[in-house]
């Protein structure tokens, strides 16, 4: 249930204490015994809040010098780029890596403004850095600091190998088991340097510039241009504030940067479905002001505090759904926008992800590849070329140069954002334009994320599920065609279940934050078949879990 105050500005008792956050943070010690203290990477980095004793520099001390021995062991020697948002834990957490990185005598390289640095702009330094490579001398990485659209009470902190997008499973374990090793030890093992001597050790790079002056080649600036399409672009208080500005003035664009405000309480923002201050880009709650403004712009957009995720905001449909809008960006990037593409690159999507995405790949005559949940699954496939575009229900994507050659690694909000402007400049039509064709084409889904309660044990044993654990032959009428625990892109664990069926789906996977499981599903026969079929899954998983 929303919350009433849903999409309304924040008031003053919603805002968080930032002088109460960050004393927290350098006096609060984690217990390490204690399962919400220790150190955790979910799919992007360790988060948590210094508030509830998850966030501290205890945390980071052990977590930067854990990346500096796993890095050592992988023989990784060249320089290590480190960029942080705008959450009021960033720059502490950034100070503290930076005293560790210089006491180990590690390359650094920071932003020359001293300014906030967008994760894709992270991938973007270290895959130029490397110049393709994956193996060998000198390789860059990188770490972001940010816990992307989280609370503003919230920390976060994330490590990017030389591959330049996120660090899996193989990496992350071995990173956290050393972190939390460290903390049981009382940080012996740690080293660091005062941050006077460790920040005059940094070197600058001009991530803004070297990212801004590059996006002619992975978006057709010139059309928007042309075409003088209106942009609204709002940085929602995060680390694109300053990119917004720069891409207006560097290619001449008609861009509006909607607010320009950075704030660490984030007092600008309207709440989310629950009520917080959450910078999700992708919620009609939290994107309300933007919406209302959607009159004056062509096209309007949004991005996290990292701006790795995209918000699009059209006059005739306001906020998109960001599957519809993959669908869109999907159909057109593919469907002759970019013809120096190689001929056989694929479409990745997470396996959560609208069928409508299917419906069009089977359309255009392209392959389509579905991925368990998390943006790591198409790292290969996004260097190689062999993936054209990787994108997740979330709203967080990312694709190929013009030419056909690797962007980005990460997710990119920005290219995302910028990517509207371009259908709209190039085919005359908005994104939500667009995707009343495909509807009218395929069909129109409903889809859905609910949650349910679920304890410790019964997350894990929802993770550990296989298909012969699944008793039910039917789900909302229609006979059960698949139930799958791997992805059928490349046989990867999903961490949950799926269960398909000629019109219908749902999946359901524990949160790796909460004591719940989430389910997502979609239906081609209307929102009434969308509510049996949630209610069933809950039956089906209920009677998995025993």
């Amino acid at each position: 249930m929303s919350d009433p105050r849903a999409g309304q500005p924040a008031a003053p008792s919603d805002l968080v204490d930032v002088a109460h956050l960050v004393t927290a943070y350098y006096t609060g010690v984690p217990d390490p015994d204690d399962v919400d203290q220790q150190v955790a990477f979910g799919t992007s980095g360790h988060r948590g809040s210094s508030l509830r004793t998850a966030f501290n520099e205890t945390h980071i001390l052990a977590t930067t010098q854990a990346i500096v021995d796993y890095r050592r062991e992988q023989g990784y020697d060249g320089p290590l780029f480190v960029g942080r948002d705008t959450h009021g834990l960033s720059e502490p957490a950034w100070s503290t890596a930076l005293e560790v990185l210089a006491a180990n005598d590690v390359t650094v390289l920071v932003d020359d403004r001293d300014g906030y640095t967008p994760t894709p702009a992270v991938s973007h330094a270290i895959l130029r850095a490397n110049g393709g490579r994956t193996t060998g001398a000198g390789l860059a990485d990188g770490i972001v600091v940010t816990p992307s659209h989280n609370p503003p009470s919230d920390g976060g902190f994330k490590y990017n190998p030389p591959h330049g997008g996120p660090a899996d499973t193989d990496a992350t374990s071995v990173i956290a088991a050393r972190a939390n090793e460290l903390i049981r030890g009382g940080l012996a093992g740690v080293q660091r340097v005062p941050f006077a001597r460790a920040r005059a050790a940094a070197q600058p790079y001009d991530f803004l510039g070297t990212y801004v002056d590059d996006l002619p080649n992975v978006v057709d600036i010139d059309a928007i241009r042309s075409a003088g399409v209106r942009i609204g672009a709002d940085p929602l208080g995060g680390a694109s504030v300053a990119y917004w500005g720069e891409i207006a003035d560097r290619h001449g664009l008609d861009l509006t940067v909607v607010n320009p405000l950075v704030d660490p309480t984030w007092r600008f923002m309207t709440l989310d479905w629950d009520g917080k201050i959450r910078m999700d880009c992708s919620s009609p709650s939290a994107m309300a002001s933007l919406i209302a403004q959607r009159d004056r712009y062509d096209i309007a957009t949004g991005n996290d505090a990292d701006s790795d995720r995209h918000g699009v905001v059209t006059p005739d449909a306001g906020l998109m759904n960001p599957n519809h809008y993959l669908a869109v960006a999907i159909g057109y990037l593919f469907g002759g926008a970019r013809p120096d593409w190689p001929a056989g690159a694929q479409i990745g999507k997470t396996l959560v992800s609208s069928s409508m995405i299917d419906r069009v790949a089977q359309a255009i005559g392209r392959e389509m590849v579905e991925v368990p949940v998390g943006f790591k699954w198409f790292v290969p496939g996004l260097i190689d070329g062999s993936f054209g575009f990787g994108g997740e229900e979330s709203a967080g994507a990312s694709f190929l140069r013009r030419d056909g050659s690797v962007w980005t690694t990460d997710k990119d909000g920005i290219i995302l954002a910028l990517l509207a402007s371009e259908i709209l400049a190039t085919t005359g039509s908005s994104p939500s334009a667009r995707y009343a064709d495909l509807v009218a084409e395929h069909g129109e889904p409903a889809y859905a994320r609910i949650d349910a309660p679920a304890s410790r044990e019964e997350k894990a044993k929802l993770a550990a599920l296989s298909p012969d654990d699944v008793a039910a032959t039917s789900l909302a009428g229609e006979e059960i065609t698949a139930k799958l625990t791997e992805a059928p892109g490349n046989g990867a664990k999903i961490g949950g279940l799926k269960v398909v069926t000629a019109s219908a789906w749902f999946a359901a996977r524990p949160s790796g934050t909460e004591d719940v499981y989430k389910i997502y599903a979609e239906s081609f026969r209307g929102p009434e078949h969308l509510a049996q079929v949630q209610e069933e899954a809950r039956a089906v998983v209920g009677a998995a879990l025993g």
